[in-house]
């Protein structure tokens, strides 16, 4: 299965947590203070839940110091649910987050969500808008420029131009890019596709439409 790592300075839950991960088969490491999240578990981790109020180095802070070196997930656990914490932390490069109380069904899925969506192997390249998609990379690039897309990022960003010309609702989008059948999260599509769109502009793309009161599409060529 995967290597999961835990970050929150409240050990009654990593306990839980733990137990309950364990129980699908994943390894799971814990750590209760994220100054403590190093480029070794960064490299191991396959998905890192990292709690935002902590001690010291929040979880953000976190986040933006190991983004570059985990080259997987990243789900925030917190409590602090207010839109603007929730589109911080995606715009730090975050995947997704999980608001407390949660419910562990609700988590172990969410978990399993990213988890596939990251083992994913496609076998071909696809080129839209301007846009190369290496599918069995999970990458894209304008030219010969990489565009540095969050896991949760290149998922929405691929589906979208797989399906050009289609429009899509938020919860669509969410359920389709991540694989959660449940409650989705619609701030968390619209904070993406608004990185995705400022890192397009830098390439002097702006690929994907916004349908008023629907959702967004990627322009059909």
């Amino acid at each position: 299965m995967a290597n999961l790592l835990v970050v929150d300075d409240d050990a009654d839950l990593c306990a839980l947590l733990r137990t309950a991960l364990e129980r699908d088969g994943h390894t799971v490491a814990t750590l209760p203070r994220g100054a403590l999240v190093t480029e070794r578990h960064c490299a191991w981790a396959d998905c890192i839940l990292l709690d935002v109020m902590m001690p010291g180095e929040d979880g953000f802070a976190t986040c933006r110091r190991v983004r570059t070196l985990a080259d997987c997930p990243i789900l925030f656990l917190t409590a602090r649910t207010e839109e603007a914490d929730v589109l911080r932390g995606l715009g730090l490069g975050g995947d997704d987050y999980l608001a407390k109380p949660f419910r562990l069904a609700e988590l172990r899925a969410r978990v399993q969500a990213h988890l596939r969506r990251q083992s994913r192997v496609p076998s071909h390249r696809i080129r839209r808008g301007g846009v190369t998609f290496d599918l069995q990379a999970g990458e894209a690039c304008c030219g010969e420029n990489p565009l540095h897309l969050t896991r949760g990022e290149y998922a929405l960003c691929e589906y979208l131009a797989l399906h050009a010309g289609r429009t899509f609702s938020k919860e669509q989008l969410y359920e389709a890019a991540f694989g959660f059948d449940g409650t989705a999260d619609t701030s968390a599509v619209t904070e993406h596709i608004k990185n995705i769109r400022a890192k397009l502009r830098a390439c002097g793309l702006q690929p994907i439409e916004t349908v008023w009161g629907i959702g967004y599409r990627w322009k059909n060529e």
